[in-house]
């Protein structure tokens, strides 16, 4: 596999390309001339005009795909529904983990989490796994539909072993996913997930951390369980819990869909945590000490059910970038479009730091709501709203 080449999910279908569009190449018909703009070599000759890609190999997922693609020693992995049912004794609609070889776009193994009984309360139909793995030496980290972290390992059962502790597999066949570890997080911490529990897991020294998806229930207007954790830190050799933050439960506003992020800040280092309260807050990463939290949201602010309001949370995940944190804030999509808020917040500071921290500050008629993590590059930073706007 040439090493300039990109991944990505279009349309149900997992594609390898080359980083050279159609546009920018001149064609005959369907293959490449020898008169290219580009200077990359070896160039595939299969083409596809209506995505503009090279394309070197494709892989059906399932109809709804939102998790990865991740790639790491040798594959590729995503996360999707179980409507392309590679394995026909795991029908139904199911939360799955797919492992693609890097090479071949080959399935080597999948996961294929049955649905939560309480419904698309805790579990919505068709979502699938919507949680970003992360990898490390061997072992694949993520939150399962099931409100789930799990820890497999990265050859699946296609080395024959059944690595442990965890031995208990409902499918065990050579492509089927081996896990080591599991923390349950509604069996033993009594979250409750709204809609899905779908937080994408940070790894650290050693620690995983990770937003556990607690929420409202099917009214919109309780919290089931105002004392579960919110955030978690966990050992990433046992999924034993290192620490808790319960800070944002008892208020959370609707859901917590968004993620971790690390960094150095002031020298101190932090992880950051956006909240389903629309808070963010920052923690010391081996103690889970509160170091300073901030409200993305102005003080005058109301939560409306239904979305009519002016509070929004967080779905996006935070940038750190030079002492700084980088996050605006949204809701459901199916809330509609209305104002939102966009900050660069000082990250050196201690204690409730919203009336202090703002660097600047984009919001109301200048900003609308997002679920878009910004990215920065050459001193330029670019977002995108739900409005379908860049900046």
């Amino acid at each position: 596999m040439r090493k300039n080449s990109v991944w990505l999910i279009l349309g149900g279908m997992l594609l390898a390309a080359g980083t050279v569009p159609v546009a920018e190449v001149a064609m005959y018909g369907n293959t490449p001339s020898h008169n290219m703009v580009s200077d990359e070599k070896d160039l595939p000759t299969k083409f596809d005009a209506e995505t503009g890609l090279n394309i070197l190999w494709s892989a059906e997922l399932g109809s709804q795909s939102y998790a990865g693609p991740v790639v790491a020693d040798g594959r590729v992995y995503v996360g999707t529904n179980n409507e392309r049912l590679y394995n026909p004794e795991l029908k139904g609609d199911r939360g799955n983990v797919m492992a693609f070889d890097i090479e071949t776009g080959k399935l080597i193994w999948q996961s294929a989490h049955a649905k939560l009984p309480a419904g698309r309360v805790n579990d919505w139909p068709l979502q699938g796994v919507c949680s970003t793995p992360a990898i490390q030496d061997g072992v694949v980290y993520y939150t399962s539909n099931r409100a789930e972290i799990i820890a497999a390992d990265a050859e699946g059962f296609t080395d024959g072993e059944n690595d442990g502790p965890f031995k208990d597999e409902t499918a065990s066949g050579p492509m089927d996913e081996d896990i080591i570890w599991k923390l349950d997080m509604i069996a033993e911490l009594d979250v409750f997930p709204h809609n899905l529990a779908a937080g994408s897991p940070l790894i650290v020294d050693g620690i995983l951390y990770v937003i556990t998806g607690q929420g409202v229930d099917e009214g919109h207007v309780n919290i089931p369980s105002p004392l579960s954790p919110s955030f978690l830190a966990i050992d990433v050799k046992t999924g034993k819990v290192v620490w808790e933050g319960v800070e944002p439960s008892p208020d959370v506003l609707h859901g917590s869909w968004s993620n971790p992020s690390y960094g150095v800040m002031g020298g101190k280092a932090q992880v950051v945590f956006p909240g389903g309260d629309g808070w963010l807050y920052s923690y010391e990463p081996k103690t889970g000490k509160l170091i300073w939290k901030f409200d993305l949201n102005p003080k005058d602010s109301k939560w409306v059910l239904g979305g009519s309001g002016t509070r929004n949370n967080i779905i996006s995940t935070a940038v750190i970038h030079k002492d700084r944190v980088y996050l605006g804030v949204g809701q459901d999509p199916e809330h509609g479009e209305s104002g939102g808020h966009f900050y660069a917040i000082d990250g050196t500071m201690t204690g409730d730091v919203s009336d202090k921290a703002t660097v600047w500050h984009v919001g109301g008629d200048d900003f609308h709501r997002t679920m878009s993590t910004a990215s920065i590059h050459d001193g330029l930073l670019y977002i995108a709203d739900l409005s379908g706007f860049v900046y």
